[in-house]
C-alpha cells in the first residue's frame, strides 16, 4: 500500500497499556511538559504552538494558537481550559478512540495548555455511557496526580493545574462549546449568546478555552519536537494529520492518521480497499451528520480543511461514510436531517422549526409526494436556519441537503418529478420515529 500512516496524535495506539502511567513515559510521555515548566515560558510553549499551525480538530479548524491568545490575554486569577469529548457524530469514534488507547497524551495536553495561558482548572467532557474513555481517562487523571503531574507545583515548579472529568448525558448540541460549559454547570445544554465569549466570560463565569480531544493530543508532540516540525508535515494551512474515521460500504473500515494532503480517493480506494462485490462508489458524507454529501467524482480532493469547504463539505471531526451504488442519497439526506432535528436543543426558533419544516419537505420526497416547489422551498428554510440560528447546529443544518442538491439534483427531481427512486429504496412511505417523538 503506496499510502502510510503517519502517527502523531495515534502514536502510542496499540503500543502501550492506557492504564499503565509509566508505559506512557517510557515512550516520552510527559517528557514535553518537563521541557516546558523547565526549559520554556508559558509565551515560549504559546509560541511554538503558534509556528506549528495546528487547527482545532473539533469541526471548526480555527487556529489553535490564536484560540490560546484570547485566553492567555486574561489576568484573571482563575482560568479554565476544557477538552471536548462529546463526539456525538455518527461515523465518527476518534475521540474516543484516543482516550482509550492513550488518554495521558491528552491529559499533558491539557496540562500544557493550561501553562501555555495561565489556566488553573480543567474539564474533560465526556458524554456519559461512553465506559471505555470515561475510565481510563479517569485512571489517566489519578494516576497523574500520584507523580505530581497534576496538582500544587507540578514537577516542583510554581505551576499548578487541576483536571477531572465531567459528563453530559446524550446530547449532540452539548458538543458546542458554550452549551459545553452549561452542562459543566449542572444546566441544560443549550448554547449561549455571544458576546461575550468563552475567552471572556466561560464556564462559571471564569475566562475559558475549550479545544477538541485530537486538538489537545497533537500539543506534547509539538512541544517535544517543534512548531516547525509539525508545520512541516500536511498541506497549505492545514498542517499536521488527519485522524480519519471510515464506515460505511468500504473494503476496510476503522481510524487511520494520514497526512493533511493526501486524496481522498487513495483514501477510500488504497487504504479503505474501495467498494466491496465489485460496486460502484455513489457518494460520501464527511464531516458528520452538519457535513456534506460529496459524490464520488467530486472525491477526488486532499485532505485540507479548507478544501474540503470549497466542495461544500466540512472535514470536521474526521468521520467518512461511504454509499455505494445501491443507497438513495436522498434518503441518507432526509437520514442526515431526522438526526438534526431530533438532536435540535430547541432554544432558537430558526433551527426548531427550520429543521422539523425541512424534515416533513424531505420525508414527502422519499414517499413521492414531493412538489415542484419543495426545493426551493428547502433553500428558503436553509437560508433563514443560516442566518437566524444561534449555535453552528442551526447555522449548518442545511448543508447536508445544499451539498446533495449541488451534486444530486437530477436524484430529487427523479423524485418529485417521476415518482420514482433510481435506486428502488424509497418505495414505501417512511415513518419517522425521530419526528414522532417531537
Amino acid at each position: 500500500m503506496r499510502v502510510r500512516e503517519q502517527r502523531i496524535a495515534l502514536r502510542n495506539a496499540g503500543h502501550i497499556d492506557p492504564l499503565d502511567i509509566y508505559q506512557y513515559i517510557a515512550n516520552g510521555g510527559y517528557g514535553a511538559l518537563n521541557r516546558a515548566l523547565t526549559e520554556m515560558s508559558a509565551a515560549d510553549v504559546l509560541e511554538e504552538v503558534n509556528v506549528s499551525g495546528l487547527r482545532g480538530r473539533g469541526g471548526a479548524a480555527f487556529p489553535a494558537g490564536t484560540k490560546w491568545r484570547f485566553l492567555a490575554g486574561s489576568n484573571a486569577p482563575d482560568k479554565y481550559i476544557l477538552c471536548n469529548c462529546e463526539e456525538g457524530d455518527p461515523g465518527a469514534f476518534n475521540d474516543k478512540g484516543i482516550l482509550e488507547s492513550d488518554p495521558h497524551t491528552v491529559v499533558e495536553g491539557i496540562v500544557l495548555a493550561g501553562y501555555a495561558t495561565g489556566a488553573n482548572h480543567g474539564y474533560i467532557f465526556i458524554r456519559h455511557g461512553h465506559d471505555g474513555p470515561i475510565d481510563r481517562t479517569r485512571a489517566a487523571v489519578a494516576q497523574a496526580y500520584e507523580l505530581n503531574l497534576l496538582g500544587e507545583n507540578i514537577l516542583g515548579s510554581d505551576f499548578s493545574f487541576d483536571l477531572e472529568v465531567a459528563l453530559t448525558g446524550d446530547s449532540y448540541v452539548s458538543g458546542e462549546e458554550t452549551a459545553l460549559m452549561e452542562a459543566i454547570e449542572g444546566s441544560r445544554a443549550m448554547p449561549r449568546y455571544r458576546p461575550p465569549f468563552p475567552a471572556q466570560v466561560g464556564v462559571f463565569g471564569k475566562p475559558t478555552n475549550i479545544n477538541n480531544v485530537k486538538t489537545m493530543a497533537y500539543v506534547p508532540e509539538i512541544i517535544s519536537k517543534g512548531g516547525e516540525w509539525f508545520s512541516g508535515i500536511g498541506h497549505d494551512k492545514s498542517t499536521g494529520t488527519a485522524i480519519i474515521c471510515l464506515s460505511g460500504t468500504l473494503n476496510y473500515t476503522g481510524m487511520v492518521e494520514l497526512p493533511m494532503g493526501i486524496n481522498l480517493n487513495e483514501v477510500l480506494y488504497e487504504v479503505a480497499g474501495g467498494v466491496p462485490g465489485g460496486k460502484a462508489l455513489s457518494f460520501i458524507q464527511t464531516g458528520g451528520p452538519l457535513g456534506g454529501v460529496l459524490s464520488a467524482q467530486a472525491a477526488d480532493l486532499v485532505l485540507d480543511f479548507d478544501v474540503f469547504r470549497t466542495a461544500g463539505a466540512i472535514l470536521g471531526s474526521g468521520g467518512v461514510i461511504a454509499a455505494d451504488e445501491n443507497t438513495c442519497v436522498v434518503d441518507l439526506t432526509r437520514v442526515l436531517i431526522a438526526f438534526c432535528q431530533y438532536e435540535s436543543c430547541g432554544k432558537c426558533f430558526p433551527c426548531r422549526m427550520g429543521m422539523s419544516h425541512m424534515l416533513e419537505v424531505l420525508e414527502r420526497i422519499c414517499r413521492m409526494e414531493g412538489e415542484s416547489d419543495d426545493l426551493a422551498l428547502m433553500r428558503n428554510i436553509g437560508e433563514n436556519m443560516q442566518a437566524g440560528s444561534l449555535c453552528g447546529h442551526g447555522q449548518l443544518g442545511f448543508n447536508p441537503v445544499a451539498s446533495a442538491l449541488r451534486y444530486f439534483p437530477e436524484q430529487f427531481e427523479t423524485h418529485i418529478v417521476e415518482k420514482r427512486c433510481p435506486t428502488g429504496r424509497c418505495h414505501v412511505p417512511h415513518f419517522s420515529p425521530q419526528l414522532s417523538r417531537r
